[in-house]
């Protein structure tokens, strides 16, 4: 006589409760043969086969299971499992990574969350062993040091311990640019100058700051002629303040009276000149325990350049998916249409030097027509202008 499929579903899950997988599994191999072509059933077979060890037949629930329900959490991770058992742990780890991108944002029942931080363990472990092999594949082909940068930048993209950050402007982008978020320093010879005036630069900004007169101003400020959003509260705020020798390309004539060395220091760099917008030269002051959320720049075609003259540590800089630390007397220079955010971890202040230059890879030409049309774009008031007028 044909047992119930009722009682046996019972059945099966007392004894999977009881860890008697024999029984569990004649129960839910039962349904099975009576035509019962369900996921929880096959999930239960899968189950008491693992724990009998048979893994053909627990394979084979499993594959039954993800045909009827392709988003099988459970089933997921038990494949994971299986295959990396097997030695197959790139395919283990697809499935434990679809298992987490499912789970995320999800509330699960104690016991599957369980499973789920089990995978995610599981598929950090592969992504261990995977990193070290290809590091000794890449060694062993003779591929170390500088030459290897953005290879080993390509592997974390390919594990997945880095994200894509690409560039972002918020008014203007020029199109077919490297997506750099760091440019290296040797490149730019001219910054061996700038740093070898750290000393004369620090002289100049500490009279500043011991000048109440030379009060630095907050570095986001209010204008009249556009909305007022400050979603992250940074209007008007002084934990991020500035101190500008030039502002939106045009000269502070009494602030660098004050400070000829700095600009004498920048004599040589190619800033990016957009009348009306750059450059920006200024002192950047952040406070202790300040941070700067993430944030995106107007323009991908200049770089912004730093340079460490008060820098305490603790003082990070992230832009895309790196993470740097200001140091004093050096120099960097970053795309800051890529996302970045900054902060001062220490009990002390934080200032650098910042401006702006033309990205090396824009002809002066393209510096030219660039700086056109960011000009016409300001002198649009939105009524008729006749040419020739």
């Amino acid at each position: 006589m044909t047992q119930d499929v009722n009682s046996l579903w019972r059945q099966g899950a007392q004894a999977l409760r009881e860890d008697r997988a024999v029984e569990a599994a004649d129960a839910f191999q039962s349904m099975v043969g009576q035509g019962v072509d369900d996921a929880a059933v096959w999930t239960g077979l899968a189950v008491a086969a693992q724990r009998l060890g048979d893994g053909q037949r627990h394979l084979h629930a499993l594959d039954q299971v993800l045909r009827l329900d392709p988003r099988n959490l459970r089933a997921l991770i038990l494949k994971g499992d299986h295959l990396g058992a097997l030695g197959d742990g790139r395919a283990a780890v697809s499935f434990y990574g679809a298992a987490l991108a499912l789970a995320s944002g999800q509330v699960l029942a104690p016991d599957l969350n369980a499973e789920v931080e089990r995978a995610a363990a599981a598929r950090a472990r592969y992504a261990g062993l995977f990193a070290e092999h290809l590091k000794a594949e890449m060694e062993a082909r003779g591929v170390r040091g500088a030459d290897a940068r953005r290879v080993a930048q390509s592997i974390d993209l390919a594990l997945g311990t880095r994200q894509v950050y690409l560039q972002q402007p918020l008014l203007y982008y020029f199109p077919e640019l490297p997506q750099i978020q760091w440019f290296e320093r040797e490149a730019f010879p001219w910054l061996d100058r700038l740093e070898a005036a750290t000393a004369d630069i620090r002289r100049e900004l500490e009279a500043l700051l011991e000048d109440e007169e030379a009060a630095f101003a907050p570095y986001i400020e209010a204008d009249a002629n556009r909305p007022v959003l400050d979603r992250d509260g940074w209007l008007t705020r002084r934990d991020w303040t500035a101190h500008y020798l030039w502002k939106n390309g045009t000269p502070v004539d009494a602030n660098i009276a004050r400070c000829p060395k700095t600009m004498e220091a920048l004599a040589e760099a190619p800033l990016c000149r957009i009348p009306g917008r750059t450059p920006s030269i200024l002192f950047s002051a952040l406070k202790p325990g300040a941070r700067i959320p993430p944030h995106n720049g107007f323009l991908n075609t200049r770089l912004i350049g730093h340079l460490g003259v008060i820098v305490p540590g603790q003082c990070g800089l992230r832009v895309g998916n790196e993470t740097r630390y200001w140091e004093e007397g050096k120099a960097w220079l970053f795309d800051d249409s890529i996302e970045h955010e900054a902060w001062n971890d220490s009990d002390r202040l934080r200032v650098v030097l910042l401006f702006d230059i033309w990205r090396p890879e824009l002809s002066a030409v393209e510096q030219g027509l660039v700086s056109g049309v960011l000009e016409a774009i300001d002198t649009f008031n939105g009524t008729r202008t006749e040419i020739g007028a």
